[in-house]
């Protein structure tokens, strides 16, 4: 169909007809819920915030060390071996100064924030920012699934690889690998020997123990389901631990400290 350049359609005037056209009818609108219009409007930055305690890190090359640690409310995967699964709903909305003021409050210079997957949450990006520029230590414990490049470039990233046994190997974010910095750290949750078949390739190939501080290698816990996870048989820590010297692999293992020192079910440690 041909549109010439006085408007027309195949010769035919698009106006023809317009003048016998009704006038476009007058349309009052009405509110379905006026109440909506008087509601408070806040820009106060939140998040939800499922615990804030002062323990012992477990984990990582920063085990032994004491810390705050701010657990974030949700996240987007359920592994099958999560130990923080009541993280994924519970929880109380917080402004972040009235967060950072309790992390303050506890007199320790480093900070960590978890999850749930605490990346999954903006906010948290400017939380820790505010921390670093205050001259705290900051590490962020992620799942992998979501970009890491927001983070103040003091934050020390520990950045989980999914593994196929994790039961969410297609949710990681590969693109995190190439932004891995000198200080940041690699983990792997090995539940079986494909786990850990899996996880050697990986690291050999990308070298990755060459571009950050550490590559943790993990042995999953025996994990009950429940009705957010499927649970996991778990991996012995000596098994994992010949594997990796009959290999000679350049990583760290490593394993759950605060659940040596406290029982692996109490909260808040």
């Amino acid at each position: 169909m041909r549109i010439d350049r006085r408007g027309s359609r195949d010769g035919l005037s698009l106006s023809a007809g317009r003048g016998n056209l009704p006038p476009h009818p007058t349309v009052k609108f009405t509110p379905k819920h006026p109440r909506m219009t008087s509601l408070p409007v806040t820009t106060e930055p939140t998040l939800r915030v499922n615990e804030v305690f002062h323990s012992i890190q477990g984990e990582s090359t920063w085990a032994g060390v004491p810390m705050v640690f701010v657990r974030l409310t949700g996240c987007p995967l359920r592994c099958h071996y999560c130990d923080t699964s009541y993280a994924f709903r519970e929880g109380t909305t917080m402004p972040i100064a009235a967060l950072l003021e309790r992390v303050r409050a506890f007199g320790c210079p480093t900070v960590e924030f978890t999850g749930g997957e605490p990346l999954a949450q903006r906010n948290a990006f400017l939380a820790m920012a505010t921390l670093c520029d205050e001259g705290f230590t900051v590490l962020v414990e992620t799942s992998g699934s979501i970009d890491i490049r927001p983070c103040h470039p003091a934050v020390i990233r520990i950045l989980d690889v999914k593994t196929p046994g994790s039961g969410e190997v297609d949710r990681n974010r590969w693109d995190n690998l190439t932004d891995l910095r000198p200080r940041d750290e690699v983990k792997f949750v090995i539940t079986d020997r494909a786990d850990y078949e899996w996880a050697r390739e990986l690291l050999l190939r990308e070298r990755l123990h060459e571009r950050c501080n550490a590559v943790l290698f993990s042995a999953a816990h025996r994990q009950a389901g429940d009705a957010d996870i499927q649970g996991c048989e778990g991996l012995s820590h000596r098994s994992l631990a010949e594997w990796i010297l009959a290999d000679r692999l350049p990583v760290r293992q490593q394993g759950q400290l605060h659940k040596v020192i406290w029982d692996p079910s109490t909260r808040g440690v």
